[in-house]
């Protein structure tokens, strides 16, 4: 048997003020085929990296393509998207023929010109490869799971927790289907339900915890093969953004369409439930300092990196700073002119400095302070579940009693080597003000005495309703009444 992997990954927040270049692909994954390192599977290429381990004992050979990847950001450069489309489709043409291709793709991936980047990419492979090879394709819950990509493959399979901790479980997953398609083993047959909804699911929560531990218990099952809950990404103007059930089933469509009915009526039942409680930030500042135990970790959603938001919006550090809290730590923002002045400075001086606040309004006002700096660190990372994400060269400056940790690598707040690169150590401090939506939980949950949830000024409003969409397809809640979306199959 021979095989085909590659990756072409980004999500893309529509309203974003930050254009996203091959340039940000060279910054984070760009990998021709080889090059994927043996020890770290890169998220999106979680796929190529679980196929390249079991390729001896399966007995099959692998066709490594190009992997590419970026960091959330805006709307992909045209010509960009194309140079890299055509590197993959021009390496897999080459490789035939083929029994399988396994694509690592996010899912929620737009340029100019191609709304449903992963359709269009799909749509090419299956007109190379032709309709009886395999193709497999692992996405973020966070995609939109549209028509023309559903019709183009023939498993799809989406990572079932939020933080994504099981990529590479769900590669592994993607790779047995198509392996045991491929051998007659089963003949998979998929239904998607459209939920007519826009939410957020994080499965630290009670709710969406015990839905994805029902839908895991199916599969294996009376011919269920696979089930997904597709969350959908609501910082992406496009038609089809909506939540969705996705249920891959052996050979039996009426199964498979009754399972993801089933699921999907009862994940429309689950509307505004799943999201915790937001504070302002002056209140959650507030119940912050009067909590009675540490940590407390303060999570800043709507200036995530990984939903498209710059990451250097200033306003709860302000509100810290207003309060004259001491023991606290906060991270990250993206300043990378900030970083470099601070190495200038050397570890130990005090200077002024201005740092934040310079992609948007929606970044806020610069901070200027005198600060002292307390530590530099070059080439840093963080870890997220197995993989390694890069900080870049970063430095954390001190303003009173707080503790700022800049970068210089556009990412969000994973792993507790954000603070502990720079010897600040999490569990010493108070507060800890992390700037991601909720995957940040799979580090800092063990640790957190409390985790409150603010809402900032930042531009990824939690409220969808203040978002100027004008391409998705409606009703859709909460934009328009629940009567009115009328949910149901539709593949």
């Amino acid at each position: 048997m021979r095989l085909f992997s590659a990756t072409i990954a980004t999500e893309t927040n529509t309203f974003s003020p930050l254009p996203t270049s091959i340039d940000a692909f060279k910054e984070s994954v760009f990998l021709r085929p080889g090059e994927h390192p043996d020890d770290n599977p890169l998220m999106c290429t979680a796929p190529l990296f679980v196929a390249r381990k079991r390729a001896a004992a399966e007995g099959y050979t692998l066709i490594e393509g190009s992997c590419f990847a970026a960091s959330p950001a805006g709307t992909v450069n045209q010509a960009d998207y194309e140079f890299m489309r055509d590197e993959v489709l021009g390496q897999l043409k080459a490789a035939l023929p083929l029994d399988g291709v396994l694509f690592g793709l996010h899912g929620a991936m737009v340029a100019h010109g191609y709304d449903d980047v992963e359709g269009d990419l799909l749509e090419r492979a299956r007109a190379i490869v032709g309709p009886t090879c395999v193709i497999g394709v692992e996405y973020d819950p966070h995609c939109h799971m549209t028509l023309k990509r559903t019709r183009n493959a023939d498993i799809a399979i989406c990572y079932k927790e939020f933080p994504h901790t099981d990529v590479v479980d769900r590669a592994e997953d993607l790779l047995t289907l198509v392996l045991r398609t491929l051998r007659g083993e089963i003949k998979p047959v998929m239904s998607l339900y459209d939920c007519r909804q826009i939410n957020s699911y994080p499965t630290t929560l009670p709710l969406m915890r015990g839905f994805v531990d029902r839908m895991t218990a199916l599969e294996g099952k009376d011919g269920i093969l696979s089930v997904s809950a597709v969350h959908c990404f609501p910082y992406a103007d496009v038609e089809e953004l909506t939540g969705r059930i996705l249920v891959v089933a052996d050979g039996d469509k009426a199964k498979a369409d009754a399972l993801a009915t089933r699921l999907g009526e009862e994940f429309v039942s689950m509307r505004g439930k799943t999201m915790p409680e937001f504070l302002t930030v002056g209140g959650g500042v507030k119940a912050g300092m009067e909590f009675n135990d540490a940590p407390v970790v303060i999570a800043d959603p709507a200036d995530n990196a990984g939903g498209g938001a710059p990451s250097d919006n200033t306003t709860i550090l302000r509100e810290l700073i207003a309060a004259e809290a001491t023991e606290a730590a906060l991270g990250p923002i993206w300043d990378p002119i900030a970083v470099r002045l601070c190495f200038d400075a050397g570890q130990g001086a005090r200077f002024p400095l201005r740092f934040g606040g310079k992609i948007g309004p929606a970044s806020g006002q610069p901070v200027d302070a005198m600060v002292e700096v307390t530590a530099l660190a070059r080439d840093c990372w963080q870890s997220f579940g197995p993989t390694k994400v890069p900080l870049g060269d970063c430095a954390a400056v001190r303003i009173g009693g707080i503790d700022v940790v800049l970068i210089t690598k556009r990412t969000q707040a994973l792993g507790l080597e954000l603070f502990t690169n720079l010897g600040i150590d999490p569990l010493a401090r108070k507060i800890l003000v992390v700037k991601s939506t909720n995957h940040f939980m799979a580090a800092y949950g063990p640790i957190a005495k409390k985790v409150i949830y603010v809402e900032s000024d930042a531009p990824l409003a939690r409220d969808y309703t203040r978002l100027p969409y004008s391409k998705i397809r409606r009703p859709i809640w909460p934009l328009d009444p629940a009567a009115d979306t009328r949910p149901g199959l539709i593949f």
